[in-house]
């Protein structure tokens, strides 16, 4: 059985500083490129960007590195599994054909039709003049529209009607960062529901699933304004029973990994299923062949047994032969902290005060995301995006968990700095009303022995 001791961990989010942490714990020696200034005091942090593959390759051989771990999609859509494995490393993530799975919604979109796996009805479009002509001749309804390619999560608009829609089909048209994204464009049936995240390590064959998750995607409070990359997640999401994992599990993981291998495109890492919940039962979203940034976060935290042993396990193909994962009880809740205009343009280099206190509140950890050290003074942590910081909290409740992280929260500060106020309150709501529902069962009168 391999485990692995020098670890490189390739990225530099939320996400990437969480499996650093973790798998620090799990007892690897860990690498990070090119990191963070939360990865710093971790891990190694070595000055190489995510999308340098041979860079990448020459400080795998150069450090001994025995296993490397993907954080981000880029790179993993770019092929960097396919050069180090081609060189002999071993390498967390998705080949480039597989990886497309998030890298083309096109792609997606077929493989959920052929695979009979349940998802919105959808027409496809080479040309934004295309779907535009296509929702003017159409009945005026609410629709989602998808830029094919990658677009750092912010590719994908939910419209409430067809004037919202045309404006994003303008926005694509206009939008730089949009340009290689739009070469394709999905409009979608708009699915109503519950949105939850339900995240899988498999190694082609065998699959492992994760605690079930919701992730905050619009930047504002009631989940108004814009998407972002993530603004909170919370774990576990009590919408998804085990009954109806066990039906995400057999409808929608098992044929996606099967449907991935009989197009000899196998699959093997991450395979996060981002789903509705709707009346007719879970439909897929959207696939990432990565972990959620920041679901990650609220992972990690829980995880009790070994990321690292789980990961090996994927790698090397046996992880029919490990145990199931164990995860700490209660909750978790992760609050994302951005700065001023994200996620638009927004200032970089303001000097984040607080780090200390909030990273000493029992059960708190704050993974960083957008900061580095101060070249005047290592002690002093600065920005360097939108966002910055995702205080993350455990408790044995998630209301508990919620005002941890919030605690947290509290005790950060930089010029401009803010975050949603309300992550976690679906999952409260629901457990509110399950607990009067129970409640009113428990307490109507038996129909036995009445007269």
């Amino acid at each position: 059985m391999h485990r692995s001791k020098n670890v490189l961990v390739v990225g530099n989010g939320g996400r990437e500083h969480a499996l650093v942490w973790k798998l620090t714990r799990d007892g690897a020696n860990v690498f990070a490129a090119p990191g963070n200034a939360g990865t710093a005091e971790e891990a190694t942090n070595l000055p190489i960007q995510a999308t340098d593959s041979d860079a990448l390759l020459d400080a795998v051989k150069q450090h001994e590195i025995d296993l490397v771990v993907v954080g981000p999609e880029a790179p993993l859509v770019n092929g960097l599994v396919d050069k180090l494995t081609e060189a002999g490393v071993r390498t967390f993530g998705p080949s480039a054909l597989a990886a497309q799975l998030e890298g083309s919604k096109i792609f997606c979109k077929e493989l959920l039709h052929t695979n009979d796996i349940p998802t919105a009805t959808y027409r496809q479009f080479n040309s934004l003049d295309k779907a535009r002509s296509f929702l003017e001749s159409r009945e005026d309804e609410p629709v989602v529209v998808k830029a094919d390619g990658l677009a750092a999560g912010k590719g994908v608009f939910v419209c409430s009607n067809r004037e919202e829609a045309l404006d994003a089909i303008n926005q694509l048209q206009r939008d730089p960062q949009f340009r290689t994204a739009a070469s394709g464009v999905l409009i979608e049936e708009r699915l109503d529901g519950v949105e939850v995240s339900v995240i899988a390590i498999t190694d082609g064959r065998t699959i492992v699933t994760l605690p079930p998750l919701q992730d905050h995607k619009a930047a504002f409070d009631g989940d108004r304004g814009p998407n972002t990359g993530g603004m909170g997640a919370f774990c576990p999401a009590p919408f998804v029973t085990q009954s109806l994992m066990t039906e995400i599990e057999e409808q929608i993981l098992v044929p996606t990994v099967h449907g991935m291998r009989r197009r000899r495109t196998p699959f093997h890492g991450i395979l996060y299923a981002g789903l509705m919940l709707t009346s007719q039962g879970p439909k897929v979203l959207e696939f990432n062949v990565r972990f959620g940034d920041p679901e990650c976060q609220a992972l990690c935290i829980r995880l009790e047994s070994s990321l690292l042993e789980l990961i090996d396990a994927a790698v090397d193909r046996r992880l029919n032969e490990i145990r199931s994962p164990t995860w700490k009880s209660g909750a978790s809740v992760t609050v994302v902290m951005a700065s001023e205009g994200y996620p638009e343009t927004v200032e970089k280099g303001h000097a984040i005060r607080g780090l200390g206190p909030a990273s000493e509140l029992n059960n708190v950890v704050v993974f960083h995301a957008a900061t580095t050290t101060s070249s005047d003074n290592p002690e002093t942590v600065l920005t360097t995006g939108g966002r910055v910081l995702g205080v993350t909290a455990h408790a044995e409740s998630l209301a508990r968990a919620k005002l941890k992280a919030y605690e947290g929260v509290k005790e950060i500060r930089w010029r401009g700095a803010w975050c949603r106020k309300d992550i976690a309150d679906k999952g409260l709501r629901h457990e509110q009303e399950q607990a009067a529902s129970e409640s009113t069962e428990s307490s109507s009168p038996s129909s036995e022995g009445t007269a």
